[in-house]
């Protein structure tokens, strides 16, 4: 399986790459509304103090007179520590002010009040004109009144409400990051739900998923329940092909193996007795080997749904032992059982499966006219099964390597055997959770196969 990443970080990501954006948006727009109501507000106050002049504007003995009012120079104090400057023209001549304030771009209508930018000196200045007629005697006198002020108030204020967005734009990311962590977290919990659902399952329940399902995951849960009847239907074949195949193979090899040995006893030629002693050996080496493994193919599918049942390891030792009783006496080997009340959880017939391998093997590798010895105890934690015989033990090699498939030791030419007794003991004792000890007896005399199994 190739991991790609993690959708839940994707999504996350994404929403929180959304949030970002509209983060930086926001900031962008509250600056810019921000600059814009301080620059409206300075042309509100530049309005007021130029109207406020042109108001005081009066004529006096056919001359106009002006009384710059303090309320006009005061109220733009208000914006800053900026500089004002102003400038009273009459007639297009200067009555008051600063001469070289510039002019604005276009003249203002009478009683019209028009802005502009501009510089002064080294300032950016921003201005407001506003004109006005003043009778002088009989003479109507136009007079524009322009009042400019710097604009580092206004950039003040602008920078400080674009810093507050800036914090308030972070503050919302970070809120948004991790409502999106959490909103990823909820979207993709269904699909975490139906892989629990799944997974808590024993490998042989292969029924649909039944679950409420968003639309988005229907396809997924229609492939999934899809695969599942595919998977079971196959199972279910190569269970019976199992089955089959055990009788189909035993049969024939059994009826080859009984005329070969009416053949032999019938036969006097030494030559063909020979013929038919190697033929029934390979009979057997055949028939051994295709039961064992079919055996396997059948732990290997029973453990998958391991029965959980008590069972009582004395009596069951008993039935094993009085099941291989009969081999046993063919080479005169005496099967010594010694068992005390032992109680586990499992499946009897893997148990059963596993100890019958170990004491087939106590038998077949066993010499004629020895004992096979079964000991049952228990301790706190477990219970041992340990199967001792007298045969010529585990080889010269790695102990646990016997457990391998097709593994044999490199002490048993002659003896049939197909390498596969020990990996099944293996397969069912590590499914219950147990452990196979393997040890040769002191002396290279036999070896001593222990079963433990927990309680």
């Amino acid at each position: 399986m190739i991991v790609t990443g993690s959708i839940g970080r994707r999504l996350t990501y994404l929403l929180a790459g959304v949030a970002a954006l509209l983060s930086v948006l926001s900031w962008w727009m509250v600056s810019e509304l921000a600059g814009e109501a301080a620059e409206r507000t300075q042309d509100n106050v530049l309005a007021a103090s130029a109207t406020a002049i042109a108001e005081t504007l009066r004529s006096e003995q056919g001359e106009v007179r002006l009384e710059l009012p303090y309320s006009a120079f005061s109220m733009l104090g208000s914006i800053g520590e900026d500089k004002v400057f102003y400038r009273v023209t009459a007639d297009a001549g200067l009555l008051t002010g600063y001469a070289d304030l510039p002019a604005i771009s276009a003249p203002p209508a009478m009683g019209q009040v028009v802005f502009d930018t501009g510089s002064f000196g080294e300032e950016t200045i921003r201005m407001a004109t506003v004109s006005r007629v003043v009778l002088a005697g009989a003479e109507p006198v136009p007079v524009t009144v322009t009042v400019a002020q710097t604009r580092n108030g206004v950039a003040q204020i602008s920078a400080g409400l674009s810093r507050l967005a800036a914090i308030f734009s972070v503050a919302f990311f970070m809120l948004a990051a991790v409502l999106s962590a959490i909103a990823a977290r909820k979207s993709l919990k269904p699909l975490n739900e139906i892989a629990a659902a799944v997974s808590r399952r024993g490998p042989s329940d292969l029924r649909p998923v039944e679950r409420d399902t968003p639309e988005e995951l229907v396809p997924l849960m229609a492939s999934l329940n899809s695969l599942m009847e595919r998977l079971g239907q196959s199972i279910r074949r190569s269970e019976d092909f199992i089955a089959e195949a055990a009788h189909r193979v035993r049969t024939p090899l059994a009826t080859v193996r009984t005329q070969a040995d009416i053949a032999l006893r019938s036969v006097g030629d030494e030559t063909q007795q020979q013929r038919l002693r190697a033929m029934i050996r390979a009979v057997d080496e055949s028939s051994r080997s295709a039961g064992q493994l079919l055996d396997h193919a059948a732990v290997a599918y029973r453990t998958d749904d391991l029965a959980r049942l008590p069972i009582n390891l004395a009596d069951l030792a008993k039935q094993t032992a009085a099941a291989l009783d009969a081999s046993a006496a063919m080479k005169d080997i005496s099967l010594s059982l010694e068992t005390e009340p032992v109680q586990v959880t499992g499946d009897p017939v893997l148990l059963e499966n596993a100890l019958r391998n170990v004491l087939d093997n106590a038998i077949k590798y066993s010499p004629e006219d020895t004992e096979v010895k079964i000991r049952l105890t228990k301790t706190a934690e477990d219970a041992r099964i340990s199967i001792t015989d007298q045969g010529p033990g585990l080889g010269d090699g790695p102990a646990r390597a016997l457990t391998e498939r097709f593994r044999r030791g490199n002490n048993t030419q002659g003896i049939v055997g197909s390498g596969l007794g020990l990996t099944i003991v293996e397969d069912v004792v590590s499914a219950h959770g147990g452990q196979v000890d393997l040890k040769t007896r002191d002396g290279g005399n036999g070896a001593c196969v222990t079963l433990v199994l927990p309680l």
